[in-house]
């Protein structure tokens, strides 16, 4: 794919999440074929912002995940600025179709991670890593059936990336617990009430910020300090409505909360 196409397949996904509108797929001209291609595309947004990137997301980190968007593995995607909100902020539900609520790690780091030959270990990525973040996620696709274009288109639609609210820093005391093993209740004004763990989360989220950093590595991209890296929903995802409050609770590690506008 060249410059020009990229631009436009990029521009064309963007005006439907502006709009609040869906497409098919992509115009089979402008149709990614490989991951490569998606990532390319996707890296077309980082221009709507005059910010430096806030960071990444990655989606499909369960069966459950994979099964949701049909395809067999996880996927990244891009975080700008302008996408992410703090907890006393007002989260504008819009057209937002997928219409859940995600509660996740969100992991900054430290210390930049470029590409390299060799993959990167988890003991070289968490000793990158500076602080750990509380966050709830609210996703949404670009694609009027997000579970049939597959892989590539859903690299290129940003990996579902929607909006995401930063909750509090976790405490130090993160380092020391197995976040593999760690317990998350998340609740809605809906009474919708689901309890999940970090397993949940390709075994581990630090297993999927490791995983993130090798598949940035592979397409030539740095993971930069600064950065934060939210690493997919350690629980089924919550339904949401209109004008909702949201919570999830970390346990010892503190609690995350969002307000969902009535429009």
């Amino acid at each position: 794919m060249n410059t020009e196409t990229l631009r436009a397949a990029s521009d064309l996904l963007v005006r439907h999440w502006q709009n609040g509108t869906v497409l098919d797929a992509l115009p089979t001209g402008m149709r990614p074929n490989t991951r490569e291609e998606g990532y390319a595309i996707q890296a077309q947004i980082e221009a709507l912002s005059n910010q430096p990137l806030w960071g990444w997301k990655i989606a499909a980190t369960s069966l459950a995940g994979q099964k949701h968007i049909g395809i067999d593995g996880p996927i990244a995607g891009r975080l700008l600025k302008e996408m992410v909100l703090q907890e006393e902020e007002v989260v504008p539900f819009g057209a937002n179709r997928m219409r859940v609520a995600e509660a996740e790690f969100a992991f900054k780091m430290g210390r930049d991670l470029p590409p390299r030959a060799s993959p990167y270990s988890r003991d070289e990525v968490m000793d990158a890593v500076a602080d750990l973040y509380l966050g709830l996620e609210f996703p949404d696709s670009r694609y009027a059936d997000f579970a049939e274009v597959g892989g590539p288109q859903l690299i290129a639609d940003n990996a579902c990336a929607h909006l995401f609210v930063i909750g509090p820093k976790a405490p130090d005391i993160w380092r020391e617990i197995d976040l593999s093993e760690h317990r998350i209740v998340g609740k809605t004004s809906d009474w919708i009430l689901r309890e999940g763990i970090g397993s949940n989360v390709l075994g581990d989220p630090r297993i999927a910020l490791t995983w993130l950093a090798n598949e940035l590595s592979a397409i030539g991209v740095t993971l930069s300090a600064g950065q934060s890296v939210t690493t997919g929903t350690c629980l089924v995802p919550m339904e949401i409505q209109q004008g909702d409050k949201v919570s999830a609770d970390f346990g010892v590690l503190g609690q995350v909360h969002a307000r969902l506008s009535d429009r």
